[in-house]
């Protein structure tokens, strides 16, 4: 089932929201939650024999890209590097100390920042240590990735990154537009980004990804259009297409954009609108939210077979995996705990350096908690849900258990984003895109007075 483009019901629907990378979502945990809580965790962890997933986050840009809202340091300083880097190789032994050995890590993603900022012995170390602390997954089932800003890497590289067990690269574009580039601080040609394409084929990677972002300064139909052509030539494996979130209150950096040279509401949807045609006639699938992949993509399949989920990279593999977060502001999940890293470089590293792990906050999560994180889990990966099978794998009766729920989506039903019948939910074409919004009927935390200025637009 592909999407359907109503925009009477984005209008009225797509106002902000969580995007349940998580749930509950980060804005539940808090600092209640223990180092002593996390290694029972982990030790406990260790019966269920459940594979580990390694979120690594490198924070560090060679320079400000306007727009971004990642926990980030723009820094040319070597010494603070080397001080950050010196910090994680102590938490990379910390956490591995917690974990049986015999786990495989069957996921790994460099997130950041600009995980290519770090030079190729910067980048060989820190693999090098973490391929002894932990149990990698050399198969070809392993899903080993990193976000690779294109500036910041040649062809030479690429095949450095290849052979470092990296798979899959997902490569940061935003517009190739230069108007908007300029606007936004990130100048990058497509020539530069194809030959990198090219290079990624040629040394073996199943994977690429695209990350394009509409609703930025100076952008209309006309000239996305244009990048989305050279975009599709190039052919990327998966696309996330994100909607920009202008909140300067928030982030500093986006104080150098003009308000005034933003899309206005309506130019945003005819962006998104045309930007999902047009992928969608090509060939690729949508998944959900902002992610597009080619029909044997592995993001597809496991769509098909059961296996997607959400996670705070958004739409991935690999469901039944503990998540270890490595590095600043980095946020794992381990069997019914969510836990995050100090988002502050230096009380990281103090914390660190006094034999502590740097966790800050989390939650450790209760049976109602999991069960509705099951429900959001398969509407929005699923876009459908099965009382009697979910029931069963959940010990409950859905419609009593969901009573007031199941009721309260009515409105959305009679307005077309979904049908509840006697055996389940089926979220229809129109109501693919507002995921958010069905997904918010099932949480309990939601207060969208509370924390509108914290939440992106659903559209």
């Amino acid at each position: 089932m592909q999407v359907c483009f109503d925009q009477d019901l984005i209008v009225r629907y797509g106002g902000r929201g969580p995007r349940y990378t998580s749930y509950p979502t980060a804005l539940q945990f808090t600092e209640d939650l223990t180092e002593a809580d996390y290694r029972q965790k982990a030790s406990a962890s260790n019966d269920s024999d459940v594979p580990l997933s390694l979120y690594v986050h490198i924070p560090f840009c060679h320079s400000l890209c306007y727009y971004c809202g990642c926990n980030k340091i723009v820094t040319r300083n070597e010494a603070r590097v080397a001080r950050y880097m010196e910090m994680l190789y102590k938490e990379i032994e910390m956490q591995a100390a917690l974990f049986d050995g015999s786990r495989k890590v069957e996921q790994l993603h460099f997130g950041g920042g600009t995980p290519t900022y770090l030079d190729k012995e910067q980048l060989g170390a820190l693999m090098k240590h973490l391929r002894a602390s932990f149990n990698f997954d050399d198969s070809d089932a392993r899903e080993f990735s990193i976000e690779v800003d294109p500036r910041t890497v040649d062809e030479e590289r690429i095949q450095e990154l290849w052979d470092l067990g990296f798979n899959r690269l997902s490569l940061g574009i935003q517009d190739f537009n230069e108007d908007v580039q300029k606007a936004v601080n990130r100048m990058q040609s497509p020539d530069e980004v194809q030959a990198l394409v090219d290079a990624a084929r040629n040394a073996g990677f199943g994977s690429i990804s695209f990350d394009l972002i509409y609703g930025l300064p100076h952008q209309n139909v006309e000239s996305f259009d244009t990048t989305l052509d050279i975009v599709i030539g190039m052919k990327p494996d998966r696309l996330a297409v994100y909607n920009y979130a202008h909140l300067p209150q928030r982030f500093k950096g986006q104080r150098m954009i003009d308000a005034e040279d933003i899309p206005v509401p309506e130019t945003k949807l005819d962006l998104l609108h045309h930007t999902i045609d047009k992928l969608c006639d090509v060939g690729y699938v949508y998944i959900g939210m902002d992610h597009f992949a080619l029909p044997d993509d592995e993001l597809v399949l496991a769509r098909e077979n059961g296996t997607l989920q959400r996670n705070f990279q958004g739409y991935s593999t690999h469901r039944q995996c503990d998540l270890v977060a490595l590095g600043v502001s980095g946020i794992g999940g381990i069997g019914n705990m969510f836990a995050q890293n100090s988002v502050s470089t230096i009380e990281y590293e103090d914390m660190i350096e006094r034999g502590e792990l740097p966790i800050k906050k989390g939650l450790l999560v209760d049976d109602d908690d999991l069960i509705r994180a099951a429900v959001i889990q398969d509407l929005m990966c699923y876009d459908r849900l099965d009382f009697d099978k979910f029931g069963a794998e959940h010990g409950i009766d859905f419609r009593e258990y969901f009573a007031s729920e199941v009721e309260q989506l009515d409105v959305l039903e009679k307005d077309g984003l979904l049908e509840v019948s006697d055996k389940g939910i089926q979220i229809t074409p129109s109501g693919r895109l507002l995921l958010r919004n069905i997904a918010m009927t099932f949480d309990r935390y939601i207060d969208l007075e509370e924390n509108e200025s914290r939440f992106s637009k659903a559209i």
